[in-house]
């Protein structure tokens, strides 16, 4: 278990990146005053993203052509989970919109619970404003997925997780498309390993919303989960 004082070597941070090369450098700047181990899944981008990410000190795994959301998530709990030193990985969001603060709150309650898994839920408090209609298609996706999946929660689709490598070992997504938010809460609840969620924050800044995710990916988990 890291010490208080370290920046935590126990943890790896893992980021699928896509077309990030504006943002990347200021979140992974963020990102290693509290973790030394990052690495980033450049999953086919054209816009350099990765060897900016490099530049900035992440390990980057490279994908040659973009195999979707979920298949980059799945490489880099796959090159986390293999290293001697790992016991929890951080999945984190390229673009900006997780708050680093929450996911070492959600490192701490993990550690001191011993949880396998922490989701982060930007419902369980009013900090985060995502506007009504995105609200009403992220509700509808939790509901279908609690029905799917047989769980519980308040926000199935929030990419800020913290998983310990024995959960990682687990997980094996097949779906590479935003589906996979709802396939990966499925074989965690299938594990039976201790699990919550903790409060979050999310910040929906001009970048996000210019590249149309404040309600596109929402739209299109709706659609994935209705159709797959």
């Amino acid at each position: 278990m890291a010490s208080s004082g370290s920046k935590n070597p126990d943890v790896w941070v893992v980021i699928p990146l896509y077309n990030e090369a504006q943002v990347i450098g200021g979140v992974l700047d963020e990102l290693h005053e509290f973790f030394e181990n990052v690495v980033c899944v450049d999953d086919g981008s054209k816009d350099g993203s990765g060897a900016v990410a490099r530049e900035h000190g992440a390990r980057v795994v490279t994908h040659p052509i973009n195999l979707g959301q979920g298949a980059a998530l799945q490489t880099g709990i796959s090159f986390a989970r293999v290293r001697p030193e790992t016991a929890f990985v951080i999945t984190f969001d390229a673009d900006g919109q997780h708050r680093i603060v929450d996911a070492l709150a959600m490192l701490e309650l993990a550690r001191a619970e011993k949880l396998d898994t922490v989701f982060g839920s930007r419902f369980l408090d009013n900090r985060t404003q995502p506007g009504l209609l995105k609200k009403i298609v992220l509700k509808t996706a939790v509901f279908v997925t609690n029905i799917t999946t047989h769980t519980k929660l308040t926000d199935a689709h929030n990419g800020l997780r913290v998983l310990s490598v024995e959960m990682c070992r687990r997980i094996n997504l097949r779906q590479d498309r935003m589906a996979h938010a709802s396939e990966i809460v499925a074989q965690i609840g299938a594990a039976k390993l201790p699990w919550a969620e903790y409060p979050v924050e999310l910040l929906y800044t001009d970048y996000s919303k210019a590249k149309g995710q404040s309600l596109l990916n929402s739209v299109n988990i709706l659609f994935e989960l209705i159709v797959r």
